[in-house]
């Protein structure tokens, strides 16, 4: 089968998530087109996933493309941006229709929990690797930033933490097949807060998504607000399974973490408050500053 044979076997997978009344040209053109509304700012990211790197090898398409577009999308929940439209470009080891069609399918199941719209793409051949460029529109008054937390200011985290990490540390996802515990669905299954990022519009003053270790994108938050941030260890909401290690350094848990002066409404999803915004910089946990480091791509380099 030719790129062209498999990326027909793709759309057909895909059906109508490829289709929407914003969408005026979508898969097999040149390019896509999509209607921008009035008064929105078009917000844009892009992820590469490869194999070995973001998943294991020899792990399930379907899972893999669930995992890729949501952990994506996370960064446009994390500007409380509303999820429009996305690309996604494949290098592929060699033309596995049966594979690529799971990959397809776990695309089209995250596509459809979203109500994103997947518009075009591309496939060549190399080591395996998914890259996934999303964009969504978000008021600009109201949009989502790091910068912008002050002294005084809660920090807040949504859902539960170190859940992904624990999984990746048992070595045993390649087990569970569809057949998913607990721990192996917060890697393989996350879920991007999309809905939390809309409600926290005009009401965070910075936030981000915890993709890379809670520290680090503490650290993250620190450095473009100019501020300290100080946390406790008995406020941090672990996941069943979890360590504290696993939910401070281990990453992969697409959780928005957010700053807010003012008393949260009730939200979608369940949050905790973890600690305050200081003057200072840094990171700061049970009063002592800790180093950043979560996952980087070249630690080893």
């Amino acid at each position: 089968m030719n790129e062209f044979e498999l990326i027909d076997e793709i759309i057909k997978t895909l059906g109508d998530v490829t289709l929407g009344d914003s969408v005026v040209i979508g898969p097999g053109d040149d390019s896509a087109a999509f209607r921008v509304p009035p008064g929105q700012l078009l917000v844009s990211s892009i992820d590469t996933l490869v194999e070995g790197v973001h998943f294991p090898q020899g792990a399930p398409g379907d899972l893999i493309g669930y995992r890729a577009l949501m952990v994506s999308l996370s960064d446009l929940a994390a500007m409380g941006a509303q999820p429009a439209m996305v690309l996604v470009a494949l290098t592929l080891a060699s033309a596995d229709v049966e594979w690529v069609t799971s990959l397809a399918r776990g695309l089209r199941d995250a596509a459809q929990t979203t109500g994103v719209r997947i518009v075009g793409g591309n496939i060549t051949k190399g080591a395996t690797a998914i890259n996934v460029s999303v964009h969504g529109f978000a008021p600009e008054e109201s949009l989502l930033r790091r910068s912008g937390a002050s002294p005084g200011d809660g920090i807040y985290v949504t859902g539960e933490l170190g859940g992904a990490a624990a999984a990746l540390a048992r070595g045993d996802l390649l087990e569970f097949g569809d057949d998913l515990d607990a721990l192996a669905s917060r890697y393989f299954r996350p879920q991007a807060r999309l809905d939390v990022g809309v409600e926290l519009r005009g009401i965070a003053s910075s936030a981000i998504d915890v993709s890379d270790g809670l520290l680090q994108d503490l650290h993250h938050l620190a450095t473009n607000s100019a501020v300290a941030m100080a946390i406790e260890t008995e406020s941090l909401p672990l996941c069943p399974g979890a360590s504290l290690e696993d939910a401070l350094w281990g990453g992969d848990d697409y959780e928005l973490c957010f700053t807010a002066v003012t008393e949260l409404p009730t939200l979608s999803v369940p949050v905790a408050r973890i600690g305050v915004v200081e003057r200072g910089e840094g990171v700061w946990l049970d009063g002592k500053r800790v180093s950043p480091a979560g996952f980087q791509h070249f630690s080893g380099v």
